[in-house]
């Protein structure tokens, strides 16, 4: 169990926000933190204390006004830690390997796997060719529906038609080096995880998982590391001190790296 910092990028700052508040129509999410630090601040904190793992993400369509400065302050992140961080949001096969250049250790994909809800394998395949199982990370962030956890893509907007199994994640592990998971209608929130989806993920034997999502006191993270048996590793966002929360970066450093 490590931790996994975040760097998530809204028009153009760095954010934390409400997951399910995501929308692209009008560039809007409920935002419990806006930084006026660049994005490159916390990527040369994260550098300092040798916490690798971590992701970016673009938070904004591409067609968004503010997509171009996101993206900036995204590879400026690269720039300041090569090698130490993931990037996701519009990731395509057509860019990947750009990011990759520009210092991204993996590229984080959804939307660009799951078109219009459905699974499109070739896509992932043309994606393996262009930059190798051991640069992806699949990220199945999910929502419950009729009791079950389905992936959700497009910013978290869009139910896919892929429920999130053991099996599910067994058939795609041949795909990726990790999975990167967030409790979508947990997430930003600080009320507490997704408990049954942390269960499972901690019964999964096989590649690592980064889950996100309801974290918000050190109780959590305790909770946390006993309903995963220390087997998930975590990103903490808005409730982190760096982000107006009350868990100390300090701590978590300290704890889990």
């Amino acid at each position: 169990m490590r931790f996994r910092p975040c760097i998530d990028i809204h028009n153009g700052k760095v954010k934390q926000i409400v997951g399910g508040s995501l929308r692209d129509q009008g560039d809007s999410a409920k935002a419990n933190f806006t930084s006026e630090k660049g994005a490159d601040f916390y990527a040369g904190l994260y550098k300092k204390d040798g916490i690798k793992g971590g992701h970016i993400i673009l938070l904004n369509h591409k067609d968004s006004e503010y997509y171009e400065e996101t993206r900036r302050q995204a590879l400026l992140a690269l720039r300041t830690y090569p090698g130490g961080m993931q990037i996701g949001g519009g990731v395509t096969a057509d860019n990947a390997a750009g990011y990759l250049e520009a210092g991204a250790s993996h590229v984080i994909v959804t939307s660009f796997v799951f078109r219009h809800g459905t699974f499109y394998r070739k896509n992932l395949d043309r994606l393996l060719s262009e930059v190798g199982r051991e640069h992806i990370v699949l990220d199945l962030s999910c929502r419950r529906r009729d009791g079950d956890y389905y992936v959700v893509t497009d910013r978290w907007q869009r139910f896919t038609d892929m429920k999130l199994t053991e099996e599910t994640m067994e058939e795609l592990s041949g795909y990726c080096d990790e999975f990167l998971i967030h409790g979508v209608d947990a997430e930003g929130k600080r009320s507490g995880m997704e408990e049954e989806l942390v269960h499972m993920l901690g019964n999964w034997k096989g590649i690592p998982v980064t889950y996100a999502g309801g974290i918000g006191s050190l109780a959590d993270l305790e909770r946390f590391a006993s309903l995963s048996g220390g087997n998930v590793d975590i990103t903490i966002g808005s409730a982190l001190d760096l982000f107006g929360g009350e868990i100390p970066y300090e701590t978590v450093k300290k704890l889990l790296n």
